[in-house]
């Protein structure tokens, strides 16, 4: 006797709390057999194949290509062989923890400490924007909209304009500075899509007080004209990309730094061991995993730079886990991250880097490989550019962009005499988050990774 079984989206990343529907492979009606794949599902990181954990049939599908999904839910309904299921499907509950979908901020009861204001339930419903921690939702946490819910004293957000903001990366807060011209002021659809035709000109507004404060920054509400031109629609993962470096801009005040780097040491050596590291190994001898090897070392004498800030609190990461952008297929960038890259050797390290890279070519890239960087290299000099000024992947707290390696005329100074030589030169820049890191940490660590890669010991390979 067969059982129909929900089918759950799985776990599919520390930091994921939510996919996008991108395409059912498997049909309503037909059969498939443990381990094909079931539907392809799309996230803010990577895209990933989910496949089936047993033997069965399709019976329905409950979701539609598009359709953004909280990780937990259901998606579709499946049919199985009796105990063909049992411990490898676990069933939804309503009771279960919904974790908050990114971008769209929750609201939080906050106690009303003035006796004099005080009401009778002792709390009042204010906007509590928190782009690190979750907030408590208000009502059942059974539904993904908040229908039955104030934002402000004015504010109604309905089902429908709930979707909306979810989809456009919209906090409450955002959502509450909006014109609404519905009746007793509640926010219409048409009221949020103008304001997303406007260019969204509040997104990064103070939050509006019962009394203007005279001296408060405030966006200029400026008409520019667009011009005119063939349109190209954003694709999921570029909108995410550009909100994730405007927060960024927004949240860190960035100050750059620069210093240039002699590689001709680094440069002879690798020319001379490339062919040798990868016949003894089976790996490339890129840049890539020099540069890394050389941060790793860095970090571990200035500790602060390896951190994130949380509210008042710095926090100083344990592990050193090193991104590398690397671009896809469709021109977007990805970091890929090298796990404890301080504790690998330079043939563990370079293994990482071309397993990775070689994925992130292929648009094979898992959530793991992915998650839990604590500091990112850009390599800018892949392009031709001679430096960068790269904005910082938060949460992190520092960004290094490694330039061109560019041969020139040098002035070297030997036993006190001058002489002209060609060397190999390459500008590196550091944009820091100058809340937590100051001149004098961010301008030792820049210099202690340009030492590291000017003294080219790595005979122990």
């Amino acid at each position: 006797m067969a059982t129909t079984i929900d089918f759950i989206l799985p776990k599919m990343g520390e930091s994921i709390t939510e996919g996008t529907i991108l395409n059912w492979l498997v049909k309503e009606g037909d059969s498939f057999v443990e381990g094909d794949i079931l539907v392809e599902v799309g996230t803010d990181k990577v895209d990933n194949e989910v496949p089936a954990p047993f033997d069965g049939v399709m019976v329905r599908h409950l979701c539609d290509n598009g359709d953004v999904v909280e990780i937990g839910k259901p998606v579709a309904q499946i049919e199985a062989s009796d105990g063909a299921a049992k411990d490898k499907v676990v069933p939804n509950k309503d009771s279960q923890e919904l974790k908050k979908p990114s971008g769209l901020e929750d609201v939080q009861k906050i106690e009303n400490v003035s006796s004099t204001s005080q009401n009778k339930t002792g709390s009042s419903d204010s906007v509590a924007q928190s782009m690190s921690k979750g907030r408590e939702r208000v009502g059942s946490g059974k539904s993904n909209s908040v229908s039955s819910s104030y934002i402000n004293k004015d504010l109604f957000v309905s089902p429908l304009v709930d979707k909306i903001a979810r989809e456009n990366h919209m906090s409450y807060e955002e959502l509450a500075r909006i014109p609404a011209t519905g009746a007793e002021g509640r926010l219409r659809k048409s009221d949020v899509m103008q304001y997303l035709n406007d260019g969204r000109p509040n997104q990064f507004a103070q939050a509006v007080a019962n009394e203007p404060d005279p001296t408060a920054y405030r966006i200029p509400q400026l008409k520019f004209d667009k011009g005119t031109g063939k349109i190209i629609k954003m694709d999921r993962m570029r909108s995410m990309i550009a909100d994730h470096m405007v927060y960024s801009v927004h949240t860190s005040p960035h100050v750059t730094a620069y210093v240039e780097a002699d590689l001709t040491d680094l440069v002879n050596w690798r020319n001379k061991n490339k062919a040798p590291f990868q016949e003894k190994y089976g790996e490339r001898l890129t840049f890539t995993p020099l540069f890394v090897d050389a941060v790793a070392k860095a970090i571990k004498e200035f500790p602060n730079i390896n951190a994130s800030v949380d509210g008042k609190n710095i926090i100083v990461k344990e592990n050193i886990n090193v991104g590398m952008a690397t671009a896809l297929p469709s021109g977007n960038l990805i970091v890929p991250v090298v796990k404890n890259a301080d504790q690998k050797s330079l043939q563990e390290i370079a293994a990482d880097v071309n397993r990775m890279a070689n994925l992130a070519r292929e648009n094979k890239l898992g959530g793991d490989d992915i998650k839990g960087g604590t500091f990112t290299i850009s390599n800018v000099g892949t392009f031709g550019s001679l430096m960068g000024t790269p904005i910082i992947n938060q949460p992190e707290v520092a960004i290094l962009a490694t330039g061109i390696i560019k041969k020139r005329a040098e002035v070297m100074t030997r036993d006190g005499e001058d002489s002209i030589e060609i060397r190999s030169m390459m500008m590196l820049s550091l944009s820091f988050d100058h809340r937590v890191v100051d001149g004098f940490l961010g301008g030792s660590f820049l210099r202690k990774v340009a030492d590291n890669l000017e003294v080219a010991q790595h005979d122990d390979y």
